[in-house]
């Protein structure tokens, strides 16, 4: 540090050097560059892409797609939420809705679910068999339309929990037992899935964009009725 000593005429100065302890140089470099890191940081935060936020936005964005009869989808409220609510007898159609993302950027999938009962004659292994109480789809389009594949996440009816299988009618869709039976049957479950490692597992590629996102409570096969709830539908990076 430098200094000008009181008795010295104007123009002239003397250098003055202070030698400050080497733990007392230290303790203040280190609150230096603790101060500049509080000045300068941000948190880190995972982006966030919505699909459906039902209590804000109802059902703008998606569209209906029928594959036999029709499933009825309605918003209701349950405690503060709206949420939308499936009621299918002998029927299957679904809500899509078209969205274009990277599975690449955007990885985790988020939504939460209830159902009233899983499909009792309900078996992944068959055509007869293939219903479902809830399901979610991920959709992937490809140049070709046989080139299309896409991952569903399922409450499964006899799938163990964690497996996955193609569907029943085509290999470029696979099944993924995200629940598994009835057991949390009545209770709402959140949930999250990476779609980048689920889609290198099923089908051992890199995926491309995802074209769509879609909702579908089913019981064409079985013939049966079956009640679901979905909630708010969100992809993160992180």
């Amino acid at each position: 540090m430098e200094r000008i000593h009181p008795s010295l005429q104007t123009g002239q100065r003397i250098m003055c050097k202070i030698n400050w302890p080497q733990q007392s140089r230290h303790k203040i470099l280190s609150n230096i560059i603790a101060i500049i890191f509080l000045l300068t940081w941000v948190p880190a935060m995972a982006d966030e892409l919505a699909v459906g936020r039902f209590s804000t936005e109802g059902l703008t964005g998606w569209d209906t797609k029928s594959f036999h009869g029709w499933t009825k989808y309605t918003l209701t409220r349950e405690k503060k939420y709206v949420v939308v609510q499936a009621v299918s007898q002998a029927a299957a159609s679904g809500l899509v809705k078209k969205i274009n993302f990277d599975p690449k950027k955007y990885r985790f999938l988020h939504w939460s679910w209830k159902i009233d009962h899983t499909i009792s004659t309900g078996d992944e292994t068959t055509k007869a068999g293939d219903d479902y109480a809830a399901r979610i789809y991920v959709v992937f389009s490809g140049r070709f339309f046989w080139q299309t594949k896409a991952i569903n996440y399922i409450w499964a009816n006899k799938l163990n929990q964690g497996d996955s299988i193609a569907n029943a009618y085509t290999s470029s869709a696979m099944m993924v037992a995200v629940q598994s039976g009835p057991k949390n049957a009545g209770e709402w479950l959140s949930e999250q899935r990476d779609i980048l490692a689920d889609y290198e597992m099923l089908f051992g590629s890199r995926p491309g964009e995802a074209s769509a996102i879609a909702i579908m409570t089913d019981t064409d096969d079985t013939g049966e009725k079956a009640t679901a709830w979905y909630g708010d539908i969100t992809l993160t990076t992180e």
